[in-house]
């Protein structure tokens, strides 16, 4: 059996950088290794890099059996799907071609061949695994041996897309404001308003977000700031004549509670994106994935008061072009 007789296969390859991604145009090298307990023939070992992105989901509804005029109903579920291949590249490692047979004899020991590939350039979207659909780059190692069905070892790459972070509008700071008056019966209070700022449009996960507020409570109510990063993931069928649409709420925080009547109270809020948020996609044409910070001022027994800034999440630390703000 494969398995009794190949033992401790593994395939290493040099980081590039701090977080192990690659990128389109990256030169990949490393070594495969593996133990062989006996004698064994191959005829060839051949490393295949692919990128491609899945999506599926289903969809149920109920629907009426006219035969029994509407009192019979079922459910019928429906599914869609799409998938985009950006590349299949195969690369042989090692061609036997030693024995009549066209294979080769390896002896029992350790066998170490190394390689050197190179992703191919494109615009391709970054790794991302979600819901209803994934973005997969893999490198896979096939051994194949005669009267033998093929062996592969698939290795999971980390892909980023990596934008240009040196654009104007990635690096200004981005300022909301909002408004409310609160009313009970024929009385109105005096307006609620929140002013929010940000340094920037762009981060890298694992950065803290600096939420600036400007506060104005002209009510009888206390009300509290929020704010959260919600991910929006949605998956297309090729003509996106269909959608699917998945909110996620990724962090909250809570600031100080504003008291009335206050004019003017300045306030922050540090948000920090966790490590492992998937980076912002928008050159997929089956899957994207957006990102917004939302600050709220939550007020008893009325809505919240928001404010929206989209937001970029990229693999490159953006600069912000104002100091102070």
């Amino acid at each position: 059996m494969f398995g009794e007789t190949f033992k401790n296969f593994n395939i290493s390859f040099a980081a590039l950088n701090e977080r192990n991604t690659l990128t389109s145009g990256d030169v990949i090298t490393g070594n495969i290794s593996f133990d062989l307990t006996s004698e064994t023939k191959i005829t060839s070992i051949i490393m295949t890099l692919t990128g491609a992105a899945n999506v599926h989901w289903a969809a149920s509804k109920r629907v009426n059996n006219h035969r029994s005029r509407g009192r019979n109903r079922r459910t019928q579920t429906r599914h869609y799907s799409a998938k985009l291949d950006f590349f299949n590249l195969k690369n042989i490692i090692a061609l036997q071609h030693s024995g009549t047979d066209g294979t080769a004899k390896l002896p029992p020991g350790t066998h170490v061949y190394p390689f050197a590939c190179q992703i191919p350039q494109g615009n391709f979207p970054s790794t991302f695994h979600g819901v209803h659909g994934k973005i997969v780059y893999s490198m896979t190692v096939s051994i194949d041996r005669p009267w033998s069905l093929s062996k592969d070892f698939v290795t999971e790459l980390n892909f980023v897309n990596r934008i240009n972070t040196n654009q104007p509008e990635l690096q200004v700071p981005l300022s909301g404001t909002n408004s409310k008056t609160l009313c009970c019966l024929w009385c109105a209070s005096g307006p609620i308003t929140v002013t929010v700022t940000l340094e920037k449009k762009a981060f890298v996960p694992g950065e803290t977000v600096r939420i600036i507020c400007v506060f104005s409570n002209g009510s009888s109510r206390t009300a509290t700031p929020k704010a959260k990063l919600q991910q929006k993931q949605v998956v297309y069928t090729h003509n996106k004549a269909h959608h699917k649409v998945v909110q996620k709420s990724l962090m909250f925080v809570t600031g100080q509670p504003v008291s009335a009547p206050i004019s003017d109270m300045h306030t922050e809020m540090m948000l920090t994106i966790p490590n492992t948020t998937p980076l912002t996609i928008s050159n997929c044409s089956i899957l994207k994935v957006d990102y917004t910070i939302e600050v709220s001022l939550s007020v008893r027994a009325s809505s919240d008061l928001k404010v929206l800034f989209p937001i970029i999440l990229c693999d490159t630390p953006v600069q912000s072009l104002s100091s102070t703000y």
